[in-house]
C-alpha cells in the first residue's frame, strides 16, 4: 500500500492541479496543504512534473484497463466484420465518466484536473505520448475498421478533435456564462455522456470535405 505521506501528498496535489491548475500550483503550495516538507516531496517524486505525473497514472491507468476490456468486447461481438462505431467511441469515453462519478477514483476532481491539463500547454498530449500510445494505436485501428471509407489522415483529424470535445465535457460548464445559464453544471453524468457519444458518432460520420476555405488575415472586406 501507498504509505499515508505519500498518498497525503497525492490528493492534495491532485486537488490543489484542479483548482488552480499546473503552472499556478507550487510545491511550496502543496507542502503547505499536505502538512509535509520538501523532504517528503522529493523522496517519493524527483521533481513537480514526476508528481503530475504520479497523480494522473493512479487514476488514468485502471481507466484505460476498462478501455481495453470494452473495445475487447466490441471487437468479439463485431467477429470478422467492422466494429460498431458508436460502441468503440463508448469504450474510450465511458470509463473517464464513470470514474467522474466515483469519488474513491477521484471524482469530480480527477475530471476537473483533466480538463485543465488538456487546455494548459503540452502537458497532457506529453503524458498520453509517453504512457499510452499502444491503447491509442488500438482504437485508432478499431475506429479505421468502423469507417473503411474515411482517409487516414482525416481520421486522425477526427480522432484528435474528439478528445479535445471529451475533456472540454470532462472540464464542465464552468466559466461559460456567455450563454447566461443556458448551459447547467449538471450531475446527470448519465445524460452528458449520452449527448457525447450522439455529438461524437456524428462528427466521425461526417462526410469528408474536399475543398479548401480561403481566411483572410489582415485585409478588409
Amino acid at each position: 500500500m501507498l504509505s499515508t505521506t505519500k498518498e497525503r501528498i497525492l490528493d492534495t496535489a491532485e486537488r490543489l492541479f484542479a483548482e488552480r491548475g499546473y503552472s499556478a500550483t507550487s510545491l511550496r503550495a502543496i507542502i503547505a496543504a499536505a502538512d509535509v516538507n520538501l523532504a517528503s516531496i522529493h523522496y517519493h517524486f524527483d521533481s513537480k512534473e514526476a508528481l503530475l505525473e504520479a497523480v494522473f497514472l493512479r487514476r488514468a491507468l485502471p481507466a484505460n484497463e476498462e478501455r481495453s476490456r470494452l473495445l475487447e468486447a466490441c471487437e468479439r461481438a463485431a467477429g470478422d466484420g467492422p466494429p460498431d462505431l458508436k460502441k468503440v467511441i463508448e469504450a474510450f469515453v465511458m470509463p473517464a465518466f464513470l470514474q467522474a462519478k466515483d469519488p474513491a477514483r477521484g471524482g469530480p476532481v480527477f475530471r476537473r484536473l483533466v480538463g485543465r491539463l488538456y487546455a494548459e500547454g503540452d502537458l497532457m498530449p506529453r503524458m498520453i505520448s509517453k504512457h499510452f500510445i499502444p491503447l491509442l494505436l488500438r482504437f485508432a485501428s478499431a475506429l479505421a475498421r468502423a469507417l473503411p471509407d474515411l482517409p487516414q489522415d482525416e481520421l486522425y483529424w477526427r480522432i484528435h478533435f474528439a478528445m479535445g470535445c471529451v475533456s472540454q465535457a470532462l472540464r464542465g460548464t464552468s466559466g461559460w456564462e456567455v450563454f447566461q445559464g443556458a448551459l447547467q453544471e449538471s450531475r446527470d453524468t448519465e445524460l452528458m455522456l449520452s449527448r457525447l457519444l450522439n455529438f461524437l458518432d456524428a462528427a466521425f460520420r461526417a462526410p469528408v470535405v474536399h475543398s479548401q476555405v480561403s481566411v483572410a488575415v489582415g485585409e478588409d472586406r
